[in-house]
């Protein structure tokens, strides 16, 4: 079985994001693995760890060109080989889906893996709208998962708490914090990285265009009022800011 896993790459939580012109600048900026997807990449190897049959596991990445280091970690943990398909669109998870279930029918693969909800987009989407296209089961919000004979097995969160579940592959599985702690690539494996296999494709291969083009986006700032309160007198600490959130912010009726 070949397993491909989608790898994002967004701000690192602790950095701080500049804005320019009511933009975001990402320029400079500490730029990660998506975490959701991070925990698909670990999945991936420790489900080949633990004996499943797995030939391949092959990291996906979509976007421009500073995406490849995301890629590069990806393969450093212990991927195999990779895939980038450069493009400067910002893709939506319904257009992304097109790619993702494409590659994975050239590369044969017989589990998908994608973060449960993308960082950017704040989507839960593509992980459903990839199964549509492909066909196949899909099974959300795992927090367990083993390949056994042709089928997946494990557990996942639902509505009413926890549920374990079985179905035949191939398959979809989107993935979230709970369901494994991903590794840190090491020295040698980053070296190691350098020489495996990247592969470059363009976005015009796969036919797709953005569904959602955003027309416009700014980030709405509020000036700091700079208010100490002096907590000596917790009441009137607590009486205070009530009056503040009430009266200043305006975020209390």
């Amino acid at each position: 079985m070949k397993i491909l896993t989608l790898v994002r790459q967004v701000p690192d939580a602790e950095a701080r994001v500049k804005i320019s012109a009511q933009q975001v600048d990402l320029e400079g900026t500490t730029l990660v693995i998506d975490g959701m997807d991070e925990y698909g990449v670990e999945e991936a190897l420790r489900l080949r760890e633990s004996g499943a049959p797995v030939e391949e596991i092959v990291a996906l990445a979509v976007g421009p060109k500073r995406v490849e280091d995301a890629l590069r970690t990806a393969l450093a943990m212990g991927v195999d080989r990779a895939i980038h398909v450069e493009t400067d669109e910002k893709l939506d998870p319904i257009a992304l889906s097109r790619v993702v279930a494409q590659i994975a029918g050239q590369e044969g693969a017989g589990l998908v893996l994608v973060g449960g909800q993308e960082a950017d987009w704040d989507s839960q989407a593509l992980g459903a709208a990839t199964a549509e296209r492909l066909g196949w089961p899909q099974l959300t919000w795992t927090n367990e998962l083993k390949v056994e004979e042709g089928s997946l097995t494990g557990r996942h969160d639902v509505d009413d708490g926890n549920e374990s579940f079985r179905a035949a592959l191939p398959a979809v599985v989107t993935t979230q914090q709970g369901l494994n702690e991903p590794r840190y690539p090491t020295l040698p494996n980053i070296m190691k990285a350098k020489k495996k296999e990247l592969r470059k494709e363009t976005l015009d291969t796969y036919g797709v265009q953005p569904t959602v083009r955003v027309v416009n986006a700014e980030i709405q700032t509020r000036a700091r009022l700079n208010r100490m309160i002096d907590g000596k007198d917790p009441q009137a600490a607590a009486a205070e800011l009530l009056d503040l959130l009430r009266n200043e912010a305006k975020v209390l009726a």
